[in-house]
């Protein structure tokens, strides 16, 4: 059984987090996406100390999904540095890893190009 991440990414607002979370369920590449929100993030960004509203993405994936997850995040993200981080799972109900993992294949390159 491949490895089972979860990946955390903020997004600016809903048709970011949407659209996101879209496409690496369709592409493959997660599993499934939760958008949760609206949330405040406080960080600091270029000297400044900034308070903004954004929604967060929760993606279940595997450990070999994540190059191409990652990649495809940072590729559809309005930010310059967009927060793309992820945790391994320890621990789950094997049915469910079993579905993130079959649920996550090889891309389909025909997906993306059609875009």
């Amino acid at each position: 059984m491949s490895k089972t991440l979860i990946v955390l990414c903020t997004c600016p607002d809903e048709e970011t987090a949407r659209s996101i979370a879209a496409a690496l369920v369709a592409e493959r590449r997660a599993a499934c996406v939760n958008i949760v929100g609206p949330l405040r993030s406080v960080f600091s960004w270029e000297g400044e100390v900034c308070d903004e509203s954004e929604l967060l993405l929760i993606a279940k994936t595997t450990e070999a999904a994540w190059p191409e997850l990652e990649a495809r995040v940072v590729e559809l993200h309005p930010y310059d540095v967009p927060e793309v981080i992820a945790t391994p799972v320890t621990a789950g109900s094997s049915a469910y890893l079993d579905w993130v993992a079959a649920s996550v294949s090889a891309v389909d390159d025909s997906v993306t190009e059609k875009e």
